[in-house]
């Protein structure tokens, strides 16, 4: 897995001591990376889903969806203690008072490597009244954060959540926030590109599926919700590429569907879980395949196996072959993935998307690759978990 070089300075979307906080990831893939996972108690139940229906409509409607969604929305303000404070966005998911947001909003990662919760969090609804929160607990793996106000302080209108599999480039969205405080804005667009691997925020990790966007996504919107035309939540706005530090029409948001599944497992079990294999890999297109003899015209090559890793003990063989292809650099002579668990594998990202998303620590799945260039072999990998600091 790899993430493309940065077209300007990744940002994050949320306002940190009145300054954006900037964290480029330096290392991609499915490898030992840095992050940290915190948690409050988890709850035996996981939360309930929104009763608020999707937006009936013949066409895309920013001021049908603004008038039925912004009240579900919600200004976060973060104290920081001696790392300052972060202003973000959120968005009620429940009637038990869950709201969704980014990681880097109520967590110091943006200005440390001991990450740490927010020592106070407030939400501001839409009808300016505050409320004070707690951290339900974050997965800086998908910079998705939860947090928790009491259901009791003031009328939930909890938003719909979508499906991320769904969207499709060109589809109108629109995001409300909170950019630079003003408190629940509007801002409309496109979905640019789909299945965006990005630089994450808050680990050495990449993000797969990302959702890129150009509706204009500035400081505080971090953590806001993403909607379609239907007015259900496609993704969580999280990021900006610009070298001027506010939007240029290149926004990502994750997609909603990593986020419920790291709210799930936060809250059943109290913390997140991903299926870690250890390797690094790079695309197979059928021109390299052609120039290079590899029997597959998709794959994904392992250029890197980690030492003890589940991909180690396998045996997964990595290359060592340097070469030159149309001005890129190529590792070959290792295996050619083809299949995981079943699953095609047609490119680096799918590698990512698989294992992170599909499966979980624990399984033992085969991974059909080709072995010289043109021998199928079936390996069997015993997944471990995606580890929390990097390996020594």
């Amino acid at each position: 897995m790899r993430v493309p070089a940065l077209a300007g300075v990744v940002i994050a979307a949320a306002l940190l001591g009145g300054a954006a906080g900037v964290v480029v990831a330096d290392r991609a893939g499915l490898i030992d990376g840095e992050t940290t996972i915190s948690v409050a108690a988890p709850e035996t139940q996981a939360p309930e889903k929104a009763t608020a229906p999707p937006i009936r409509t013949t066409g895309f409607d920013p001021a049908r969806i603004y008038a039925n969604r912004s009240g579900g929305v919600v200004t976060i303000y973060a104290d920081l203690g001696p790392d300052g404070q972060s202003q973000g966005s959120g968005f009620v998911v429940d009637r038990k008072g869950t709201i969704l947001t980014n990681a880097h909003v109520i967590t110091n990662v943006a200005s440390s490597s001991n990450v740490r919760g927010a020592r106070a969090v407030f939400v501001e609804y839409a009808d300016g009244e505050r409320a004070p929160a707690e951290i339900v607990g974050w997965d800086l793996f998908s910079d998705v954060g939860a947090i928790r106000v009491d259901a009791g302080d003031h009328t939930l209108q909890p938003v719909p959540l979508g499906n991320s599999a769904d969207v499709v480039v060109g589809q109108p969205v629109a995001a409300i926030g909170s950019p630079f405080g003003n408190q629940t804005s509007l801002a409309v667009g496109v979905v640019s590109a789909t299945g965006r691997s990005i630089a994450s925020l808050t680990s050495r990790y990449a993000v797969a599926d990302a959702i890129q966007i150009d509706a204009p996504i500035n400081r505080g919107n971090s953590g806001g919700p993403l909607f379609d035309a239907a007015g259900r939540v496609i993704g969580i706005n999280a990021q900006i590429r610009s070298n001027s530090g506010t939007a240029e029409g290149v926004g990502f948001a994750i997609p909603i569907n990593v986020a419920k599944r790291a709210l799930d497992q936060l809250i059943r079990t109290g913390r997140v879980a991903y299926a870690y294999i250890g390797i690094t890999t790079q695309d197979v297109t059928p021109g390299l395949a052609r120039r290079f003899g590899v029997a597959a015209d998709r794959g994904a090559l392992v250029v890197a196996v980690e030492p003890g890793t589940p991909a180690a003990r396998a045996k997964l063989r990595a290359g060592s072959q340097r070469e030159s292809y149309n001005g890129l650099s190529v590792t070959l002579g290792g295996d050619v993935i083809v299949a995981i668990a079943g699953k095609p594998v047609r490119s680096a990202d799918d590698v990512s998307r698989i294992v992170t998303d599909e499966l979980m620590p624990g399984e033992t799945v085969p991974f059909e690759v080709l072995r010289d260039g043109d021998t199928p072999v079936t390996v069997q990998v015993a997944l471990g978990e995606r580890p929390l600091q990097p390996s020594s």
